[in-house]
């Protein structure tokens, strides 16, 4: 165990009201706040806490939390408005490497039923793993039932022993998904509670509303004027008494009530002012639409949101908008209100998030809220997609975030959201998409395109390309069934149609099976019955509306797409094709149309029974749509993965060799091979034999070790640094007798004079597909393990898959089966298929290694050789650098502002 005692700055957490406290480390200069906490307690709570009512306890007590440090011994301190409401602290007893520690807890008496206490303990808990701690042990009398409740409630194995009047409680300090759980649900409930003021408003406030028409403030003062405000409404303005028929104060303070919700829209040099204003009143929120705030005011900001405990949406943003018609709020500078839905948005781009909102109402779906996040110093999509979860409004969350603040605690709650909504968004930001990985080592092909759709696959997430296919998804989610399959039947009216239909189809990755229903009967004479289905210019309202009925009741199709193009025909006769598609209502399969000469990209189409119908002006669009259906269908179809249990994991000596490399290297830097060797032994990852050579002599007594029963080895040439062995020709292969291998050596030695510091040897491989399996710590969204093709072929064909660790095994199996190289891993052509359950232990072993170790910036194996019998590591490179261990699920504010 290391001595972690933090020198962090505050971390501000939520409680369990939605109101915000800080945490930090205690120092020496907390000793007389530390006193007050305890001098403020009655005599039962110091009874409770000391075992006895007398005050000479929590003296000592706070005398030896403020002293001087010592190892294995942390005191975090819970704090709201300068005042110490909470302290807990572990102490090992100073026993070097010790994995168990006393813990104890102390909360003001006025603060109870907060959750200060079980925060406390949460971070408490997050800095013992870090540490090397596995266990807590408290004494508590056993009348004490709120911290026996509190330690129960944690969601961490607890084990209670009696011994009279006093309870020995060992709690385990394994981050189990249980646990995982418990802290997620308990900061949902804070959250959303937190976002009230926000989004439900019963009193706001406009800060900058001037008589100049056209400015940001007025425009939303009279958005809030004309209706879109259901609470009670004011200006602050220093001389005007009425803006709009609103009534002005001159100051925050001057109001006659304090309001929830600040809206502020005055220059951005007087952002901090009015914010510390806000503050200083009592305000529980502020929306901020100013841009342009440089580094220092917008630290100004946020420090200020955060002592005052304030939750912010900003800088620079169109503003909030809640359709409730109880609640209603529209604190937008937006042209047009959004009508009244069910779909939550959120986004950083004002402009994205007009298109959205006029999409929306223009199809009918309609918005519950609209947060303009802006610079997303604060409020991110993370806290809306709890707020929509639990609105009981909201049916489907649209997105578009240029940035993550904690993707690992958002990937967590859009695998829980999305199961019970869909969640679309707009990849934003693919400009490296189109950059090729000109390098098999992982940070180059691990670009942040493919970190993103990790995340968004591995959370079910819908990630779109455009706004234009984000609505044309959310139509058909919106309104239809999902699939249970990417089986299409394509009916159409006209073959020119049909046949554009199916090629989209096909491009977007669905199945157009063989039609084994009789439709004949039903049709014009001349109709084709394959698929497409031609019902030709003279079917007839009836006999469409009899074909997609039978179609969608036929066990090989899973949806139904109707190209349709109007005809003279239909037009003598009164039939209404379209109508064919919506007069019996909801059907029990996904149906939508083609309309070619449809002017909008996509519409709804009311149906009788007041459902609708999505309607596409390009097949494209429509097959598209499907086809996100589809994969959401099959990811909710799919049970929820889990992280296998691994055997023969030495994490403390990885962590061991990772700290004993770095205090040689302080800068970080790439292992020695033997290095790597121990580390990878650490995790069980099977590397091929290999000896380490320096000199002539070392490299023919290494290779007569190891040449296999045909005598050839292989010969790689190392220095510091060096990442491309084949690039740099620094790679003998085939290798037969002393002569050769000496030959060999001798050439390394003279082209790379000054860089070589050794070679290895190995005998050579068998035959085998050469695979690539690496890992890179993304500074943001933590380590991404990447799989694919290996060798020579990696740094050509680039044909990577990547997924975030810890990978579960759904995550291992989609790994493995995405590449396109998958089919030679399967057994492609009668072929003996490679080692799969062998393959799923390596990826699993390297995600293990990256979540263990913050420090492993880069890990490369490649080639790795997979052949029916085994899996092996023929080389292998990791790369260390300085970097602390960061909880992304630990119950914190993000830490936003300026970047």
């Amino acid at each position: 165990m290391k001595d972690d005692t933090p020198g962090r700055p505050t971390a501000h957490a939520l409680l369990a009201d939605g109101t915000t406290v800080g945490i930090r480390p205690a120092g020496p200069a907390d000793h007389d706040r530390i006193r007050a906490l305890y001098d403020a307690m009655s005599p039962e709570t110091l009874r409770l806490r000391f075992f006895t009512a007398g005050r000479g306890s929590a003296e000592a007590a706070a005398d030896l939390t403020c002293g001087p440090p010592r190892p294995g011994h942390l005191a975090l301190l819970a704090q709201t408005g300068g005042d110490v409401v909470g302290l807990a602290e572990y102490d090992t007893g100073g026993t070097p490497d010790a994995d168990t520690a006393e813990v104890s807890l102390a909360v003001a008496d006025h603060l109870h039923h907060r959750g200060i206490g079980t925060l406390l303990v949460e971070h408490l808990v997050s800095a013992a793993r870090a540490a090397g701690i596995t266990t807590f042990a408290a004494d508590a009398l056993s009348e004490n039932h709120e911290v026996l409740r509190l330690f129960a409630g944690l969601g961490l194995r607890t084990a209670r022993h009696f011994d009279g009047p006093e309870v020995r409680c060992v709690i385990a300090l394994d981050q189990s998904d249980t646990y995982l759980t418990a802290v997620e649900e308990r900061g949902r409930t804070a959250d959303v509670l937190s976002l009230e003021p926000l989004l439900r408003p019963r009193t706001l406030a406009v800060i900058g509303a001037g008589h100049r028409p056209g400015s940001a403030g007025r425009a939303i003062l009279h958005q809030l004027r004309s209706g879109g405000c259901t609470g009670r409404l004011f200006a602050v303005h220093p001389t005007a008494r009425s803006l709009l028929g609103v009534p002005c104060h001159p100051s925050v303070d001057a109001l006659p009530v304090t309001p929830d919700l600040a809206v502020l829209a005055v220059p951005a040099d007087a952002i901090p002012a009015a914010a510390e204003e806000c503050g200083k009143s009592g305000v529980r929120a502020v929306l901020v639409v100013t841009g342009g705030l440089d580094a220092v005011q917008g630290r100004e900001l946020l420090d200020t949101c955060r002592s005052h405990g304030m939750r912010l949406v900003g800088p620079n943003c169109l503003g909030l908008a809640n359709t409730d018609p109880d609640q209603r709020l529209y604190a937008t500078f937006a042209p047009r209100p959004p009508s009244a839905g069910t779909a939550g948005v959120a986004v950083q781009s004002g402009g994205v998030g007009i298109a959205l909102l006029d999409g929306l109402s223009r199809l009918g779906i309609g918005v519950s809220t609209f947060a303009s996040l802006g610079d997303k110093y604060d409020v991110s999509g993370n806290d809306m997609l709890q707020w929509w979860e639990s609105d009981g409004r909201t049916d489907l969350a649209l997105l578009y975030l240029e940035s993550f603040g904690s993707p690992r605690a958002f990937s967590r709650t859009a695998r829980r959201v999305t199961r019970r909504m869909p969640v679309l968004t707009v990849d934003a930001g693919r400009t490296e998409a189109g950059r090729r990985a000109a390098a098999s080592h992982t940070a180059a092909a691990a670009t942040r395109t493919m970190t993103r759709a990790a995340l968004f696959t591995q959370a079910g997430i819908t990630a779109t390309r455009s706004c234009g296919e984000l609505l044309e998804t959310a139509a058909l989610m919106h309104s239809q069934p999902l699939p249970a399959g990417s089986r299409v039947a394509v009916v159409t009216n006209a073959g020119g149609a049909g046949v554009l239909t199916a090629d989209a189809c096909a491009e977007a990755g669905l199945q157009l099976p063989e039609l084994t229903t009789d439709l004949a009967a039903d049709l014009p004479a001349d109709a084709g019955t394959g698929n497409p289905v031609d019902v030709t210019a003279a079917v007839t309202e009836d006999q469409l509306t009899t074909c997609v009925d039978r179609l969608l009741r036929h066990r090989a199709v899973d949806a139904v797409v109707v190209a349709l193009v109007p005809t003279a025909l239909a037009a003598a006769t009164g039939d209404d094709l379209v109508r064919a598609l919506t007069r019996s209502g909801r059907h029990p399969k996904p149906v939508v149309a083609v309309r070619l000469e449809q002017a909008l990209p996509v519409e709804l189409l009311p149906a009788a029974d007041g459902t609708t119908v999505p309607s596409y002006a390009e097949p494209q669009a429509a097959a598209r749509a499907l086809a996100h259906a589809a994969r959401r269908a099959a990811w909710l179809a799919r049970p929820l993965g889990t992280v296998p249990a691994l055997d023969g994991v030495e994490t403390g000596r990885a962590r061991a060799i990772a700290d004993t490399f770095l205090d040689r290297h302080p800068d970080g830097g790439r292992l020695h091979p033997r290095e790597v060797a121990a580390l990878l032994g650490c995790y069980g990852i099977l590397q091929a034999p290999w000896a380490w050579a320096e000199t002539e002599e070392d490299a023919v007594l290494a290779a007569e070790r190891l040449r296999g029963f045909d005598g050839r080895v292989v010969m790689k040439g190392h220095w510091p640094g060096l990442v491309h062995k084949s690039a740099e020709h620094a790679v003998h292969l085939d290798l037969r007798g002393d002569s050769q291998v000496r030959a060999a050596f001798r050439d390394l030695e003279t082209r790379f004079a000054g860089l070589l510091d050794g070679v290895l040897i190995q005998p050579l491989a068998d035959r085998g597909t050469e695979l690539f399996a690496g890992v890179v710590q993304d500074e943001v969204f933590g380590p991404l393990v990447l799989f694919g093709l290996g060798g020579t072929a990696s740094d050509v064909l680039a044909d990577h898959a990547a997924r975030l660790a810890p990978l579960t095994d759904h995550d291992v199996h989609d790994l493995i089966t995405t590449p396109r190289c998958a089919p030679l891993l399967l057994g492609a052509d009668g072929a003996r298929p490679a080692d799969l359950a062998g393959l799923e232990q390596l990826l699993l072993r390297l995600s293990r290694m990256a979540a263990d170790l913050p420090q492993l910036a880069e890990a490369d194996f490649n080639p790795v050789l997979a052949t029916p019998e085994s899996v092996t590591v023929l080389d292998a490179r990791v790369r260390l650098v300085p970097r602390a261990p960061q909880d992304p699920y630990l119950r914190r504010l993000r830490r936003g502002g300026p970047r």
